[in-house]
C-alpha cells in the first residue's frame, strides 16, 4: 500500500460531541483514519465551509451520527496513502474531494479517508485553496445547469441566489453555455458582485419587483430558473417562467416551491463520482470561472467560521486553511 512518510497516529480535527450552536465545535486530537482498499488518505490543505455543515452541526439532516463527529463535506490536499485496489492516485498528488456524510469523518481535520471515486486530481487551472472551496458547490452548480436544466446557447435563465456559493458558479456556468442570465442577489453589494461575474441583468432579491424586472429582461418569459433560495422571492421568479419552462433546485431549498402549469421540475442532490468530477474538471479548465473565497479561517477558528455563516450574505465560499494560522475575511 503506497504511503507518504511521516503520517502520524493522531490528528487535530474540529469536531462536535453533540448537536447545537457553533460553540459546540471544538478541537480534538483523534486517530488518523485507516485506509481501506478502495480509499485514499488525504492530507488536507483547505476545507470548504457551507450552510449544509451548519445543518449537520444542528442535527437537521437525516442520518444517525456517531460522536465525536468531524464536520466538513469537501476539501483539497495531497494524497498521503492509497488503498491496495486504487490505481488512479499516487502519494503526493494534489486532489480535491466531495463526500457527504463521509463514513470516516469530515474534512475539518488534518487528514480524511474517502472512497477514491469521491476524489479527483486538482484541475490545472486551480490552486489548492480554490480547489478546496469548489468541490461541493461546483458539482451542485454544473449538474444543475448541464444535467437538469440542460441550458443551451441563447436561452434566458434566472439564477436565483446568484451571489452565494453554488449560485455564483451557476451564473458563470450558464454564461459559459451561452445563456443570457438574469441574476438575483443579496443587497446592493450582491448585485454588484453578480454583475462583475457577468450577469446580463440583476436584481436585489430582498427588494421585490423580481417578476417585473425579469419580464423586462425576457418579455416572453425566461426559459429556465436555477433556484438556490426558496420562499416568496422564488415565487416571483417562477411568475416570469414561460409555459414549458424548466426549474431545477438542490434539495434543501425551502419551502418547496409551488408549481403550476406546464413546468418541468427537478429537485436533486449533487453526485460525486469519477464521471461527475471529469465533467466538472473539463468545465473548470475551459471556463476558468471566478471561485470567490469569501473568508478564510484556521482550523482552530472553525466555530467562528460557522458564526460567520449565521451572519449571512456570504458572497462565494468560506474556507478553513487547515495547516495555516488565522487569516480572517477577504470580503
Amino acid at each position: 500500500m503506497p504511503t507518504m512518510t511521516g503520517i502520524p497516529k493522531l490528528m487535530r480535527a474540529a469536531a462536535i460531541e453533540m448537536y447545537g450552536p457553533p460553540g459546540v465545535i471544538g478541537i480534538q486530537l483523534l486517530p488518523v483514519p485507516e485506509v481501506d482498499g478502495d480509499e485514499i488518505l488525504i492530507a488536507i490543505d483547505t476545507a470548504g465551509v457551507g450552510p449544509w455543515d451548519a445543518e449537520i452541526r444542528e442535527g437537521e439532516l437525516d442520518g444517525e451520527a456517531t460522536f465525536p463527529l468531524i464536520l466538513g463535506t469537501d476539501g483539497s490536499g495531497s494524497v498521503a496513502e492509497v488503498g491496495e485496489n486504487v490505481r488512479n492516485f499516487a502519494p503526493g498528488e494534489e486532489v480535491y474531494s466531495y463526500s457527504f456524510n463521509n463514513p470516516k469523518g469530515g474534512f475539518y481535520a488534518q487528514y480524511v479517508a474517502v472512497k477514491a471515486t469521491k476524489a479527483a486530481h486538482v484541475p490545472k487551472s486551480l490552486d489548492l485553496e480554490r480547489a478546496g472551496a469548489v468541490a461541493t458547490i461546483g458539482l451542485t452548480a454544473i449538474q444543475g445547469i448541464d444535467d437538469h436544466l440542460r441550458v443551451k446557447p441563447g436561452e434566458r435563465v434566472i439564477v436565483h441566489g446568484a451571489s452565494g456559493g453554488v449560485g455564483h458558479l451557476g451564473l458563470q456556468f450558464a454564461k459559459f453555455r451561452g445563456a443570457e442570465v438574469f441574476a438575483t442577489a443579496s443587497g446592493p453589494e450582491g448585485v454588484n458582485f453578480v454583475e462583475r461575474l457577468g450577469a446580463d441583468a440583476a436584481a436585489d432579491g430582498r427588494e421585490g419587483g423580481i417578476t417585473e424586472a425579469a419580464l423586462d429582461f425576457a418579455p416572453d418569459g425566461v426559459d429556465a430558473v436555477f433556484a438556490l433560495i426558496g420562499g416568496a422571492s422564488l415565487e416571483q421568479c417562477l411568475n416570469a417562467l414561460r409555459p414549458g419552462g424548466r426549474l431545477a433546485y438542490p434539495n434543501g431549498v425551502e419551502p418547496i416551491p409551488k408549481i403550476g402549469g406546464d413546468i418541468e421540475v427537478k429537485a436533486y442532490d449533487a453526485i460525486s463520482g469519477k464521471r461527475e468530477f471529469d465533467h466538472l474538471n473539463r468545465v473548470l479548465d475551459e471556463a476558468q470561472p471566478v471561485i470567490a473565497v469569501a473568508a478564510r479561517y484556521s482550523l482552530d477558528e472553525a466555530a467562528e467560521a460557522h458564526r460567520r455563516l449565521e451572519r449571512g450574505h456570504v458572497f462565494g465560499k468560506i474556507v478553513l486553511k487547515i495547516s495555516e494560522p488565522e487569516n480572517h475575511e477577504s470580503e
